[in-house]
């Protein structure tokens, strides 16, 4: 179910994140808790089980890139998002524990 999944690696992410001509939106799907440990620079948060309701915030032909914290979860917001006819859907490979591998920086959500 999961090998027609586009992956994106931490390093090839954050080269995006730092080309500014690059047009996509990183999508946390991690429980709010584990999103204020701190995430990738650019990510908005939206927990998997709101993604559903949340659909029409996307448009189809976006490009967006799903994290949490080891690729299982994103992977499967991916799916779900194919399913719904959503092509340019990205997984960050290895999810956060992978980008903290690759000592790429962590950003703190800002608590409102």
């Amino acid at each position: 179910m999961f090998n027609s999944i586009q992956e994106i690696d931490a390093p090839e992410l954050a080269s995006w994140i730092n080309d500014e001509s690059q047009s996509f939106r990183i999508i946390d799907v991690r429980e709010m808790r584990e999103i204020a440990q701190g995430t990738t620079p650019r990510a908005e948060a939206l927990p998997l089980a709101t993604l559903p309701m949340r659909l029409s915030e996307f448009a189809p032909d976006e490009k967006l890139v799903f994290i949490c914290r080891s690729g299982a979860r994103s992977a499967q917001a991916c799916v779900f998002l194919k399913q719904q006819g959503f092509e340019n859907v990205f997984n960050l490979r290895g999810g956060m524990i992978g980008w903290a591998h690759s000592s790429l920086p962590i950003v703190r959500p800002e608590v409102a």
